[in-house]
């Protein structure tokens, strides 16, 4: 019996050290693949690694969860800890995983093959990553899978045909990748899919295959914005469990059936927009009651639209540009329907053939509207009563229709309203002074009506309007000054008005302004020197007026003005001579005035068809084109003699020189050429090798302040008048120097902008060793480069350089102008090559200056929206991780490329992060770190030296110093987006350098 009782206690414990040695066994498998897993991880900002050590057991670290039973891995979920690297390929070792959440991270490069060992996985996870390559078949062979999730990433290839074979699958989402090729049939084999998203590949294409109709349990079908062409299978229209469909922005053709409300229920989400689909609105339609979003819009459908009065749970409706209406009474009849949708909140049917009166239900339409589109058709009759009662309007726009009778003055109600849009109408009557309530308004279009009286000084009050636009109506009075309080203002147009009295001076304070157009007035008086203030002007029109006078020399600072015209006024006096040195300038108008004495002849003056002087019977000389008769100047006699004299004299002088001249030569073992360039004030600087030398002590290493591609930068005090000074010596034994140092002298030689560095002169000479030596003079800018803020050197205990959020934008849209000014407002545009936080100088009140032209390159007409077909002079432009990806790849310059470059500056300047930072290994960048990070996340990517509180004693005079403030984080918001359309990979489809102008200037109004 002892014998027996012993025998199975041994047995018992034999089975439990094997049971024990095959579980360390495998639990050993799962740690060493997690271990492999941790290997591959580069960068983990939050720590979370940390906790995968041998302090506890594996199954315990962070994100890691086991089975109670065999303590294998069942779920690994990391998702959204900022981890950035490659995905280890013995991942494919959890055999017991069931659950991979890697999304909302930085991992890139490829999906390993290795995850078709996962024959345990359900759930499949890696959205919103940078992972590159194709999607692996072997996923195919993990048969539980019941969600696979990898939009938002870097995908390349077709859909694999394998992926049919996964028959437990319901989520299939693969939106927003770079995946090619038709959609495999295959697909139509899932007959447990419920979501199916291809939207956003732009390369998918093709028909859309029938066996898709057989996907029964298919809730949700997005297509939108690909290529895919034909007519949609009629299958697919008779999904009744479809709840969204969206086949947008695509080619498909052919008539939506007059069914579809029945046999599509279930519908809620139901978008065409942006086809080419014909025929009418099905009747049935508003059968498919649960529809929250209805878009057909761009397309070319016709015939009436339906009643839409089922449709309770309308949010969204779009049917503009279409061909919908027949210019009828009834057309409208449909908007009555919609006071049902008492969730409604965009209503657009704008550039359609509507007619009819505007119906008064209007005012009855869901009080959580936002925006009312209905420009562009031929609807007629007044602005309703009540309309008011809309309080959450945003966007009101009736333009270019038939409204006639007067603005109702409870139109001041709309206190969120931001754009009222009334232009071209029959509308009479004066401007109600309650207008001035609208103090969210950033959009004012009453053009192009009847309107009389004078323009309420309450429009002051709309602090951050952007348009103002009241061009031509029947408006008099005096224009108030109250208007030029509105420091955010981009366009004005007053013309064809009768307007009188002066200019207000206070024009001067709208520094933002781009356009001023008060032609075809009554103005008179001088034109304000203070108009020299408005320094982003590009069109200035105050033609057909009683202005007298001369053109004020303040006038001189509007530099990036393309357009003036001055023409029919009582002006007189000279031509200002400072329209030479406008380059941009394409079009000067000075035609029936006064004006007297010679025409310039440099500059504008020499193109004849870019100036009109017509009409002023007192001008002489200038370009013989011009007709007009040689100058006469009468001289006392006693001045002639005077004169003679004095040219004898010179003439003998200039012949000793030269005399002096040669044979210095002869001695010389070299020919010394110097470069001059004249300063700002067209004075030439004294800079030869000598005076260089002595500026600063020698080239000494105490003046040196940087080193660039080409050379040494130092800083320089000149003997003669004290003048501080940059001196760029170019190190001639590096290849491209001598173009670097031509390039840059033959680009700085045509440019003149107050945020570019100040070239003074420039020197091609021998040194006292008899070598070759190259140097430019600039400005001096004391605050160092924007590089020396960013990323300020260990000071050892000093102080620490800190830019806030102003002073950055600041500086961001100074080099945003100075783009603007290359690529669009030189005589011969010119692409910079080269921007980065180095090439960007601060001077005394931290205004940023583009320098550093040694890669620069002039631009064809063509070459601004398109590469040149001209090869690259020196080799690859730019500078790693700033250069555009084309130029990688021997792609030719282009205005685009600055516009990359600038981009990768901006996310760099409110992150912190340069784009070269180790965390951006293969397959990640700052772009798509930024891009990811968008909206959720821009605390936390944000430079954390913003994120510090800046103590202060007046919380309201400092109310964004805290980066908590909400109005701060929206501007970071919509900085950052601005970057990232600027450096996106597709150069045409990069935002222009003019619209981030523009919209970052609305920023700044913002912080205002």
């Amino acid at each position: 019996m002892v014998c027996s009782a012993f025998c199975f206690r041994s047995f018992v414990l034999l089975l439990s050290l094997i049971s024990v040695t095959c579980s360390n066994y495998t639990n050993e498998t799962d740690l060493l693949a997690l271990i492999q897993f941790k290997n591959k991880i580069v960068d983990d900002p939050l720590g979370i690694m940390s906790s995968w050590n041998s302090t506890i057991h594996f199954c315990q670290w962070y994100g890691v969860s086991c089975g109670r039973r065999h303590q294998r891995v069942r779920v690994l979920a990391l998702q959204s800890l900022k981890l950035s690297g490659t995905i280890s390929p013995h991942i494919g070792n959890l055999s017991f995983l069931r659950e991979l959440h890697l999304q909302n991270n930085s991992f890139f490069h490829e999906i390993p093959p290795q995850v078709g060992r996962l024959r345990s996985l359900q759930i499949f996870s890696l959205h919103n990553n940078s992972i590159s390559g194709q999607i692996p078949t072997s996923i195919s062979d993990c048969s539980n899978l019941v969600s696979i999730k990898i939009e938002y990433n870097n995908l390349t290839g077709e859909i694999p045909m394998e992926l049919g074979s996964l028959l437990k699958l319901k989520n299939l989402t693969l939106e927003v990748n770079g995946l090619t090729g038709t959609i495999p049939p295959s697909l139509g084999n899932l007959s447990s899919l419920e979501i199916l998203r291809l939207e956003k590949n732009k390369i998918l294409f093709g028909n859309v295959p029938s066996t898709l109709g057989k996907l029964k349990n298919l809730r949700i079908l997005n297509l939108m914005d690909n290529r895919f062409s034909g007519v949609i299978p009629p299958s697919i229209f008779n999904l009744s469990s479809l709840t969204g469909l969206d086949i947008g922005f695509n080619l498909f053709h052919g008539n939506l059936p007059s069914d579809i409300g029945i046999s599509l229920p279930n519908l809620e989400f139901f978008s065409i927009a942006s086809n080419q689909f014909t025929g009418s609105i099905p009747v049935s339609i508003s059968n498919a009651s649960n529809i929250e979003l209805l878009q057909v819009s761009l397309n070319n459908l016709t015939g009436e639209v339906p009643t839409l009065e089922k449709l309770h749970r309308l949010n969204f409706f779009t049917l503009f540009s279409n061909h919908l209406g027949s210019g009828q009474a009834n057309d409208l009849s449909f908007l009555s329907s919609l006071t049902n949708a008492t969730t409604l909140e965009y209503l657009s049917i704008k550039r359609n053939n509507f007619g009819g009166e505007l119906p008064k239900q209007i005012s009855n339409l869901s009080t959580m509207l936002g925006v009312i589109s209905l420009q562009e058709n031929n609807i007629f009759g007044s602005i309703p009563a009540g309309i008011e009662k809309l309080v959450n309007l945003k966007v009101f726009d009736v333009g270019s229709n038939k409204i006639s009778g007067i603005i109702p003055s409870s139109i001041g109600e709309f206190q969120n309203l931001e754009g009222l849009i009334l232009d071209y109408n029959n509308l009479s009557g004066h401007i109600p002074s309650s207008v001035g309530n609208l103090t969210k308004l950033m959009a004012l279009h009453l053009g192009e009506n009847s309107l009389e009286g004078s323009i309420p000084s309450s429009l002051g009050n709309c602090k951050k309007l952007l348009v103002l636009n009241l061009c031509p109506n029947n408006l008099s009075g005096d224009i108030p000054p109250e208007l030029f309080g509105i420091f955010s203002l981009l366009y004005i147009c007053f013309s064809q008005n009768h307007f009188s009295g002066s200019l207000p001076i206070e024009i001067g304070k709208l520094i933002n302004l781009g356009i001023l157009d008060v032609s075809g007035n009554m103005l008179s008086g001088e034109i304000p020197s203070s108009l020299g203030g408005c320094t982003s002007l590009e069109g200035l029109y105050m033609n057909s007026n009683f202005f007298h006078g001369s053109i004020p020399s303040a006038l001189s600072s509007l530099r990036g003005v393309l357009q003036f015209n001055f023409s029919h006024n009582n002006l007189s006096g000279k031509i200002p001579e400072f329209f030479q040195g406008f380059n941009s300038l394409e079009m000067l108008d000075l035609s029936y005035n006064n004006f007297e004495g010679m025409i310039p002849d440099e500059g504008i003056f020499k193109n004849s068809t870019a100036v009109s002087v017509i009409g002023n019977s007192q001008l002489c000389g200038g370009n013989t084109e011009f007709g007009l008769p040689g100058c006469k100047f009468h001289q006392p006699k006693r001045r002639k003699l005077k004169l003679k004299i004095a040219i004898s004299a010179i003439a003998v002088f200039l012949a000793l020189a030269l005399v002096v001249t040669c044979l210095f030569l002869c001695s010389s073992r070299r020919k010394r050429r110097e470069i001059k360039l004249s300063s700002m004030q067209n004075e030439l600087l004294e800079a030869s090798y000598q005076i260089l030398l002595k500026a600063t002590n020698g080239f000494s290493s105490a003046n040196l302040v940087g080193i660039g591609s080409f050379g040494s930068v130092y800083k320089g005090i000149l003997d003669q008048n004290g003048m501080v000074i940059a001196v760029k010596v170019l190190n001639l034994m590096r290849q491209g120097a001598s173009r670097s140092f031509i390039a840059e002298c033959e680009a700085l030689r045509n440019i003149r902008h107050r945020n570019l560095v100040k070239v003074l002169t420039a020197c091609s000479s021998i040194d006292y060793h008899g070598n070759d030596f190259k140097a430019i003079v600039y400005e001096f800018m004391a605050n160092g480069s924007l590089e020396d803020w960013l990323h300020p050197p260990g000071t050892g205990g000093g102080t620490t350089l800190a830019l806030d959020l102003r002073q950055r934008l600041n500086i961001a849209i100074d080099v945003a102008c100075a783009l603007e000014y290359l690529h669009h407002h030189c005589e011969i545009p010119i692409a910079h090559c080269d921007l980065k936080p180095s090439n960007v100088l601060l001077d005394d009140e931290l205004t940023g200056h583009v320098g550093d032209f040694g890669l620069a390159k002039f631009l064809s007409g063509a070459s601004l929206d398109h590469p040149t077909n001209e090869s690259t002079s020196i080799g690859v432009r730019g500078t790693i991780g700033y250069a555009p990806p084309e130029y990688g790849v021997g792609g030719e310059v282009s205005a685009y490329g600055d516009t990359y470059s600038y981009g990768i500056l901006l996310l760099e300047m409110f992150t912190g992060k340069r784009p070269t930072d180790e965390m951006f290994g293969e397959g990640s960048n700052l772009h798509n770190f930024v891009k990811r990070a968008v909206p959720e996340q821009v605390k936390q990517i944000t430079d954390p030296t913003l994120l510090q509180e800046q103590p202060t004693g007046d919380d309201d005079k400092h109310e964004f110093s805290s980066m908590r403030n909400s109005r701060s984080l929206e501007c970071l918001n919509s900085i950052l987006r601005i970057g990232i359309s600027c450096s996106v990979e597709f150069p045409r489809e990069r935002m222009k350098i003019s619209d981030a102008v523009a919209q970052l200037h609305s920023v700044r109004n913002e912080l205002q």
